[in-house]
């Protein structure tokens, strides 16, 4: 993670060797096989709208736009996962501070108990506290370790806690009871987002079926009555309206995306 990595072309390296957690950078094979999966899909919706194999190629040519969504896609993917890993680290840490241990203590103690909930080393956090454990080796402030962590993770739950860290640090205030009103605080909004992410999970597959159903239909059309539906591909009126109805599905896929993105 903080160093190239020949079997991991794909991973997001600043200059500094750090990762950085908005950046994703997809190997080549990787993204030949998204370019490839998207091309095969789209011609295949192509073809069952308009039955034309010059159609079917052109609509096959969005699939350029595919890699960049799958990338997106990974991103939120993996700091949802790292925000999950950082509520653990928050527990474990203020637990080592509530029994008198330093906060260089802590986080050897949280990186140990990780270690345990998280046994592939290439996990992130367990990563990051390495990381931070080298810095405080090598004479860096606990406070800038933590800075560099947030302004790398770009996450709101990790800023929120480096500011109130290193303001308690720099004040001299009360680090064990921040700490634990902080972690609580960060973990309940977390547990908050896990919960609506459960509750939505089941509306989710229902969006994700209702966006394979306007391709079912029209396949399930053309199979049991093809001489109904032939007008619809042979016709210009009936490729127009075809391509309104590939319109409307794409607006109702964009729209429906943003209503399951429910932010806390």
């Amino acid at each position: 993670m903080f160093g190239k990595k020949k079997e991991e072309p794909k991973m997001s390296l600043r200059e500094d060797g750090l990762t950085d957690y908005d950046v994703y950078i997809m190997g080549k094979q990787e993204k030949m096989m998204n370019l490839l999966f998207a091309a095969v899909v789209l011609f295949g919706v192509g073809y069952v709208f308009y039955h034309s194999m010059i159609l079917s190629f052109l609509f096959m040519l969005f699939a350029v736009k595919w890699p960049k969504i799958r990338t997106r896609q990974i991103i939120e993917k993996r700091k949802n996962q790292l925000t999950l890993q950082f509520k653990d680290m928050l527990y474990s840490l203020s637990s080592a501070l509530a029994v008198g241990k330093s906060v260089e203590s802590g986080i050897k103690d949280a990186l140990t108990d990780l270690q345990v909930i998280y046994p592939d080393p290439q996990t992130d956090i367990l990563q990051e506290l390495e990381y931070i454990l080298r810095g405080i080796g090598m004479n860096n402030t606990i406070e800038s370790m933590f800075s560099q962590f947030a302004q790398r993770a770009h996450l709101e739950d990790i800023d929120n806690f480096v500011d109130i860290f290193v303001t308690c640090k720099r004040t001299g205030g009360d680090l064990m009871e921040v700490m634990r009103s902080t972690s609580n605080t960060i973990g309940e909004k977390i547990e908050v987002k896990q919960e609506i992410e459960t509750t939505i999970s089941g509306k989710k597959y229902e969006f994700n079926f209702m966006m394979m159903l306007p391709v079912v239909m029209v396949l399930f059309l053309t199979v049991t009555s093809g001489e109904y539906m032939k007008p619809v591909f042979t016709e210009l009126a009936g490729r127009m309206a075809m391509t309104v109805a590939i319109f409307i599905f794409v607006l109702a896929y964009l729209v429906g995306s943003k209503i399951m993105k429910i932010r806390v």
